[in-house]
């Protein structure tokens, strides 16, 4: 009677393996530990810890989008305010002054933000608002990022979220993937991510 490899008295006995991870390594080849091989950026199996609805990440809640929007806004147009308060109290007469040097410099700066968040959110999925409350906007199906132009499209479908009375954007209170319609119609996701 035959037992194998001495060197393995137990043979080469199946493991028990799970859907979507490979086998267990043959003996003598180190065990690799952690997710299975992915493409970068891309969403962990359906089922694994800490997962969402149909394989996705922890969707993010709608006060923390609101939170994010409020403190992009803040950021933007706030300044672009602020230098044309410094022109109204620098002119003679407020109620007749036009638009100075400040305010001038505050539009360039809205523009120039607005399109540094625009730039962030397609290249990491952040703008500043969302990097400090640990979301990010990805693509539903793969989850990777958006892209400039994508991220750009998708600010434009925004205006669907305004025509129904304002109801897209209240629609991640009750949908199941948390989606505003202009997540829907550009198969984007906000996602939940580790803040810093």
């Amino acid at each position: 009677m035959s037992f194998g490899d001495p060197n393995n008295p137990y043979g080469n006995q199946p493991s028990p393996g799970y859907p979507g991870y490979p086998q267990q390594a043959p003996q003598g080849v180190p065990p690799q530990y952690g997710y299975p091989a992915q493409p970068y950026g891309a969403y962990p199996p359906a089922g694994m810890p800490g997962m969402g609805m149909a394989g996705l990440p922890p969707l993010a809640h709608w006060g923390e989008r609101v939170g994010a929007w409020l403190l992009d806004l803040l950021i933007i147009v706030a300044p672009m305010y602020a230098l044309g308060f410094v022109d109204l109290a620098r002119s003679d007469d407020p109620e007749t002054a036009d638009p100075g040097i400040f305010f001038a410099v505050g539009v360039v700066y809205f523009f120039v933000m607005g399109f540094y968040q625009l730039y962030r959110e397609g290249k990491t999925g952040q703008t500043t608002g969302k990097k400090v409350l640990g979301i990010s906007v990805r693509r539903e199906r793969d989850g990777g990022t958006l892209g400039f132009g994508m991220a750009f499209v998708r600010k434009i479908a925004h205006a669907l979220d305004s025509f129904a009375c304002y109801l897209g954007w209240l629609w991640p209170l009750w949908d199941p993937k948390r989606q505003t319609f202009s997540d829907k119609v550009c198969n984007t996701v906000v996602i939940k991510v580790p803040k810093g």
